[in-house]
This record gives C-alpha cells, sequence and structure tokens, in this order.
C-alpha cells in the first residue's frame, strides 16, 4: 500500500510539473496550443536531429545557414509582432555582432577567443540596440520615424564599413576590408583547452538546432508571461496601456534591447557559419529582408517568424541563381501579394484551416 501511495504521488507529481510547463508555454499569445500541436512539434525536432544522418554536409550546412537567418526573423517578430516596434534596425545589431566576433576571434587565438568574442558580440548589440531604443523612446518618436531613423542608423554603418579598406582600418590583427570584407573569421568553438570542440559542419548545425530550440520555447514562455501581455497591449493601445499605469517606454526599450541581443547572436553564427562577413548585411538590400520573412508567415507568432524566415530564405536562395534583380522582384511581389491577401501571413491562415482540412481527409470526421 505505501509503494502504491508513494508511485501515485510522484504520478501526481509528474503531471503536475508537465501541467505547469504547458502553463508556462501555451497561451493567447502563441499559436499551437494543444495536443496534436506538441505531438508535431516533437515530431519536426525529431526529424531535424535525423537530417544529419539522411543528407550530406553539404545540404546539412545549407540548412544550418537557412536556420541561422531565424533568429533574426525572432528578434524582428519579438519587437514588431509583439510590441508593434516596427524596425530595420536588426541587420544594424545583426552585422555589428558580425563584425565584433570576427575582431575578437582573429585577435584572441583558440576557442577562448571564439567564446568570448560571442559573449562580447551579443553583449554590443544589445548595448547600441539599448542606446538606439533609448533615445528614440525616451524621445518621444514613435510609429513611422522608428523605421526611418533605423533604416538610416543601417545605411550609415553599411557605408561607414564600406570605407574601411585601407591598412589602416585594422583592429589589431583584423582588417575590416571595406566592401571586400573581413576574412578568415574562426569557426565558434566551445570548450577549454584539448576539451574544446569546433562547432562547424555537422557539429554547427546541431548547435544552431538546439539554440533555436531553446530560443523558441524561452520565446514563449517570455510572451505569455505577464509582460508578454503587455507587450500586446502596447502594440494595440500605447496611450491606454500608460493609462493603467504601464512605464511603456521602460517595455519597449527592454524588449528592444533583447530583440537586439538575438540579432546579434544570429550575427556571430552567421559570421561563424561562412567565416566571413561584408558591409551588405546593412545594406538596403538586406535590411528589408526580416521584414518581408516575418509579414510573410505571420509576424503575431513565433513559429510564423521561423518558418516564414525559412521558407523565404530557401526561396530567395534558389531565385538567386537566377539572378539577385529577379530575386528582389519576386520577394518584393510576395510582401505585396501577402499584405493584400493575407495580412496575417500565412501561417497563421493554415494553422485556422489545419482541422477543416484534417476532417476532409480519408478517416476525417466528415467521412
Amino acid at each position: 500500500m505505501a509503494g502504491e501511495t508513494t508511485t501515485g504521488v510522484d504520478r501526481s507529481t509528474a503531471d503536475g510539473r508537465l501541467a505547469g510547463l504547458r502553463d508556462a508555454l501555451e497561451g493567447p499569445n502563441t499559436l499551437g496550443n494543444s495536443r496534436a500541436f506538441w505531438i508535431g512539434f516533437v515530431a519536426v525536432v525529431a526529424v531535424l536531429l535525423a537530417y544529419p544522418m539522411m543528407r550530406s554536409t553539404y545540404y546539412v550546412s545549407n540548412t544550418a545557414f537557412l536556420l541561422t537567418s531565424a533568429f533574426l526573423g525572432l528578434s524582428l517578430c519579438l519587437i514588431w509582432g509583439y510590441a508593434g516596434i516596427f524596425s530595420f534596425g536588426q541587420v544594424a545589431f545583426y552585422g555589428i555582432a558580425g563584425y565584433a566576433f570576427g575582431v575578437v576571434g582573429i585577435n584572441v587565438a583558440g576557442p577562448l577567443g571564439t567564446m568570448l568574442g560571442l559573449v562580447i558580440s551579443v553583449a554590443l548589440a544589445a548595448a547600441f540596440a539599448f542606446v538606439l531604443g533609448y533615445f528614440m523612446f525616451y524621445g518621444g518618436i514613435d510609429d513611422v520615424y522608428v523605421a526611418i531613423i533605423t533604416l538610416a542608423v543601417a545605411l550609415v554603418l553599411n557605408t561607414f564599413f564600406g570605407q574601411t579598406s585601407g591598412d589602416e582600418w585594422s583592429i589589431g590583427d583584423a582588417p575590416l576590408g571595406g566592401f571586400n570584407g573581413m576574412t578568415d573569421i574562426p569557426n565558434l568553438a566551445i570548450g577549454v583547452g584539448d576539451a574544446a570542440v569546433v562547432v562547424e559542419d555537422v557539429a554547427f548545425y546541431y548547435f544552431i538546432v538546439l539554440t533555436l530550440l531553446v530560443t523558441y520555447l524561452g520565446l514563449r514562455v517570455l510572451v505569455n508571461s505577464d509582460i508578454g501581455y503587455v507587450l500586446v497591449a502596447i502594440r494595440e493601445n500605447q496611450a491606454r496601456t500608460e493609462l493603467l499605469g504601464y512605464d511603456t517606454k521602460r517595455v519597449k526599450l527592454g524588449v528592444f534591447t533583447l530583440g537586439g541581443a538575438l540579432a546579434g547572436f544570429g550575427g556571430v553564427v552567421y559570421a561563424s557559419w561562412g567565416n566571413y562577413i561584408d558591409p551588405t548585411v546593412f545594406g538596403l538590400a538586406f535590411a528589408p529582408l526580416p521584414i518581408i520573412w516575418v509579414a510573410t508567415g505571420g509576424r503575431k507568432w513565433l513559429s510564423g517568424a521561423i518558418i516564414g524566415t525559412f521558407v523565404i530564405t530557401y526561396v530567395s536562395q534558389q531565385l538567386s541563381v537566377i539572378g539577385g534583380q529577379f530575386s528582389m522582384i519576386i520577394l518584393g511581389s510576395i510582401l505585396l501579394i501577402v499584405i493584400l491577401v493575407l495580412p496575417e501571413g500565412f501561417v497563421p491562415q493554415i494553422h485556422a484551416r489545419l482541422p477543416w482540412l484534417l476532417d476532409r481527409l480519408p478517416g476525417g470526421e466528415s467521412r
């Protein structure tokens, strides 16, 4: 009897913890709050983990590159989709962190250099976002003017880094390289001494999958918390949220800083993946892309941002074979169609119609 009682208590405790975890991960601010969603989620994660066993290193590396863009997409989804801050500045934080990682990694040899570079780069991107956000939000700048200022910042950085081709534009042993870019950026390594693991090829892929998984789940907890509800309230009506007693400027500054850190991490893993970065990451051709990714997938939903980023980045990559100018025309057309026909993005539309589609499959309820 005592054993049965103990087993029952243990099962009850485990069920309670599971229920608490689901309560933290689920809510009206995220798509997918059903058992079916989590089964599908686990299946997708399983496929991602098994993918390197089914494809060559080339395809695995290319898929890892596509997934690195998801951090940039999530950063914009967080500040635009949830807080209503429309910004072109994510590419600025992305590029600053990528360059900073290269500078530290080249000057400080070994795994210590890349780990130090990762921390410094993300912190620098977050600090830059904090300073920029402070002057914007506490200066009363809002709405379309935030977009204009953040785009201007990105273009200024593009111009600055583009003219750093001379030998005088070196930080220690790391030449900035102008429009030729910074080369020989080391691969990210984790660990110390002989225990260090260089994160490249398949290892890099698994690193990206796991960090993206942790980031996604962490952001689900955030947006379904009290802070998440405040963010949505600010997006819907900032003046009314202020009347309820919330310091909307501080909340917006905090989420803008977090978005900068996320974008910065994306820049670090991008620079580590290609061992290279150049000023085009700040340029006019790249700055609108995160907006296209997030708007197409669904800017108000984390899963929409990830799926939209992956799909559009893949399509863009395939279109680049035809020619860059055609790629931008087609991507612009996709954005126009989404705005006119699917203003909430295609992922929420699929999610809303999925039960209807399943009912009409063989064996479905409608049959």
